[in-house]
């Protein structure tokens, strides 16, 4: 990750940056050559640069924060009628079985708005909203656990590539 603590910037580091980017402004408009005002704001003159070419192109517009990256895709109405279509489950929307895989959510969300995300982003979707995996309410009768155990001792080890 590229912050050590795990996440972005939060709301008063964005707005600490921005005002960052606005004092340079005001030496921009004074006519400061890049290298003296990265030294004074305490950045670098590549940011300067960027900052100078952005407020040229698209004025102090350029320069204001985009926000958080991470925010969500759906609204809440959206996210409502998600839960509704989840509900009706798998059938109702084309797919041969009952389970509901992270790439059908994921697809099934395409095709009703017109979002896309990624496996992992349904994923942490789901979990934001407080859904989980599933998990069968009772083992099959089939199983057989010695075999499984058997298994598991005797072929697996040979089966598996050797870690590196």
């Amino acid at each position: 990750m590229r912050y050590p603590q795990g996440g972005g910037l939060t709301d008063a580091e964005r707005a600490a940056r921005e005002r960052i980017r606005l004092r340079a402004v005001t030496g921009f408009e004074v006519g400061e050559k890049n290298r003296e005002i990265a030294a004074s704001l305490r950045v670098s003159e590549r940011s300067v640069e960027r900052w100078r070419r952005q407020w040229r192109e698209e004025g102090l517009v350029g320069l204001a924060s985009k926000g958080s990256p991470g925010r969500p895709r759906l609204s809440d109405v959206q996210i409502a009628k998600l839960e509704w279509e989840l509900e009706r489950g798998p059938l109702a929307h084309g797919w041969a079985d009952q389970r509901w895989t992270l790439a059908r959510v994921k697809t099934m969300i395409g095709r009703l708005f017109h979002v896309s995300y990624t496996v992992e982003g349904t994923w942490r979707l789901l979990r934001r909203h407080g859904w989980s995996w599933q998990q069968p309410a009772r083992r099959a009768i089939e199983r057989d656990d010695d075999a499984v155990e058997l298994w598991k001792r005797e072929v697996w080890p040979r089966v598996r590539t050797p870690r590196r």
